[in-house]
């Protein structure tokens, strides 16, 4: 017996005109007879259009079009909604999806990556240095007590050190970092306040005056004696210094201040300008390594402006 696919094409494509034609004159037909005389009256009616236009239709082929119209043959059926169509729909549109889905996927790349380059990263070294930091500090603590012993004698300044040191030890035991490191500074600018060496002395340039006289506000029948002064290091360098000014207790650095000195040394500092012009005796203060105040001369008092 021949199957379907082994029939002639110009029969097939006859029965598929044939089917064809019948699906617009099956309604009507349909509605006008009964069901056990529709084949006949399809057939005859398929012969009557053909022959209206010149086509002789062989009888064999009209009943197998309505047999093929009964079995809706050459009607496309769609698959039934399932997994297995929702696979066949992907696969067919992976064209399209697929664009789209690499396009998301180099967004979510590139935002893990700034993520971790610009956030985690820098995160995971800033802990990692704070981790090295703490773990430093007991022995940097030993090292800044050792070279504040290597510079003083003085056995109170060796105990301030030591009672840094011991601090920062307890603030590191208890967790409290912000202390441990406030106790590594302050022993850091211990160390440095005894290492300085420099000199305070008068500024006798032209622009600057040499001494300031100055009539407090709050006690009218004084009068205070300042004389401007600014600090050499070895090296010939101007240094700032951090001072507060006693007529409105504001700090400033600067690189140079008025400070208060008696009338006594006041004048003999005007006189010796006036002299020739210039100061012989230009130093008003020491510091030297291992000390932490400056040894002033005598006469000078406490108390510096910052302005005149």
């Amino acid at each position: 017996m021949a199957s379907k696919s082994d029939a002639p094409l110009d029969d097939l494509m006859m029965a598929m005109d044939v089917v064809d034609t019948l699906r617009h004159e099956e309604g009507q037909v349909a509605r006008e007879l009964k069901s056990d005389e529709r084949d006949a009256a399809m057939v005859e009616r398929l012969r009557q259009v053909y022959a209206s236009q010149g086509i002789d239709v062989p009888h064999h082929i009209l009943k197998a079009g309505v047999e093929d119209l009964k079995r809706d043959r050459f009607v496309y059926a769609p698959p039934s909604a399932g997994f297995q169509r929702t696979l066949a729909m992907i696969y067919i549109s992976r064209s399209t999806w697929s664009k789209w889905l690499a396009a998301a996927i180099g967004v979510i790349v590139v935002f893990v990556a700034a993520w971790y380059f610009i956030v985690k990263l820098p995160a995971q070294r800033a802990e990692a240095d704070l981790q090295a930091r703490l773990q430093a500090l007991p022995a940097t603590y030993t090292e800044l007590v050792g070279r504040v012993d290597t510079l003083t004698d003085n056995a109170e300044i060796e105990a301030e050190a030591q009672r840094l040191a011991d601090d920062g030890r307890l603030a590191l035991t208890d967790g409290k970092n912000e202390a441990a490191f406030k106790a590594e500074t302050d022993l850091r600018d211990l160390a440095a306040k005894l290492q300085e060496v420099f000199e305070v002395r008068i500024i006798s340039r032209e622009g600057i005056p040499t001494g300031v006289e100055r009539i407090p506000e709050a006690n009218p029948e004084t009068q205070n004696y300042y004389i401007v002064v600014e600090v050499i290091d070895p090296d010939g360098n101007v240094l700032e210094r951090d001072i507060v000014s006693e007529e409105n207790s504001a700090a400033k650095r600067v690189d140079k201040w008025g400070q208060r000195v008696s009338q006594t040394i006041y004048d003999a500092v005007r006189r010796d300008k006036m002299e020739d012009g210039i100061v012989q005796k230009g130093v008003l203060g020491q510091k030297r390594r291992g000390d932490l105040e400056i040894n002033w001369r005598s006469g000078v008092q406490d108390g510096a402006i910052t302005s005149w």
